[in-house]
């Protein structure tokens, strides 16, 4: 199983106002990817707002999606946690449930320092005993990875990829020669950040983590499937469609706008938790467009 290759897609879970996950609507969204065919479902990622929920309903969210599609399609979970006694036993938990990997990132309210990284990632990844991934993601942790911790990390095992944020220089290709000169043969090299990761895969990059593929598996495939076979010239002309979207997600952060897209879909009228207020009414004819143009 190529678990952090291709196309995967991260899904937003429903919930009520009491934070409690609603299974139906979960298991519908996740069989929406799977008809489409991505590559993998990323669940209890940020798109999943997994801060928010306690331990009972991440394990309530991963049993759920393991009944929807389980068996039928990969689902990476994401065992982040303030504590890595807390990240231990959530991953316990995903690995009970039926998930095929792990996704982790280093939640902290006090800065943390490369080797508190390293010994909670480490100490995760041996007991979780699943694949897992790095979740490198300053925009939200505060916390950057350098090239020499993922180096350490990824010879780990268990460890078996990266999910990275988008180079601020845009070198994708310099920076995937520096990581797989370094990293073991087979340790993947995957992008999150929506507006950029189609040229990640054009410049070779291994996976694309969307935030979009949740709710728009079909038309986020097709760019993802172009973009991975090298197709310049239909990568930029799918590419183009896009960025109306991809400018909502930069402007007002990707996991208010999906809220919104959902309800435009009819795929159910989902609030985000507080504190994250649902975007201002103006805004919809934007994201409304936008759809339009995909």
């Amino acid at each position: 199983m190529d678990l952090f290759r291709g196309l995967s897609a991260f899904s937003l879970t429903p919930t009520d106002s009491e934070g409690r996950v609603q299974t139906d609507p979960l298991g519908a969204l996740l069989n929406r990817i799977r008809t489409a065919g991505a590559d993998s479902i990323g669940l209890l990622g940020s798109t999943g707002g997994y801060a928010f929920l306690t331990r009972d309903e991440r394990r309530r969210a991963v049993e759920a999606a393991v009944e929807a599609v389980g068996g039928r399609m990969p689902i990476i979970v994401g065992v982040g946690a303030l504590r890595t006694d807390e990240a231990l036993a959530l991953a316990g938990d995903a690995r009970k449930a039926g998930a095929d990997g792990l996704l982790l990132a280093p939640m902290s309210y006090t800065p943390l320092m490369d080797e508190e990284v390293f010994q909670h990632i480490a100490a995760v990844a041996e007991a979780g005993d699943l694949p897992l991934c790095i979740y490198n993601n300053p925009g939200t942790t505060k916390f950057v990875f350098s090239e020499d911790l993922i180096v350490r990390l990824a010879q780990l095992p268990n460890i078996r990829a990266v999910k990275m944020p988008l180079p601020a220089d845009g070198d994708f290709a310099g920076e995937l020669a520096r990581l797989r000169a370094r990293t073991p043969d087979g340790f993947a090299i995957g992008y999150s950040g929506d507006w950029g990761a189609a040229d990640a895969l054009l410049a070779g990059g291994d996976a694309w983590y969307s935030v979009a593929a949740g709710l728009l598996p079909g038309p986020v495939l097709k760019l993802a499937r172009a973009a991975g076979d090298g197709e310049v010239a239909e990568t930029r002309r799918l590419d183009a469609a896009f960025q109306p979207l991809w400018q909502l997600f930069r402007e007002f952060g990707s996991f208010r706008v999906m809220y919104v897209i959902a309800d435009l879909l009819g795929l159910g009228q989902f609030q985000p938790p507080r504190p994250i207020l649902p975007l201002a009414e103006a805004v919809r004819p934007r994201v409304e467009a936008a759809l339009r143009a995909l």
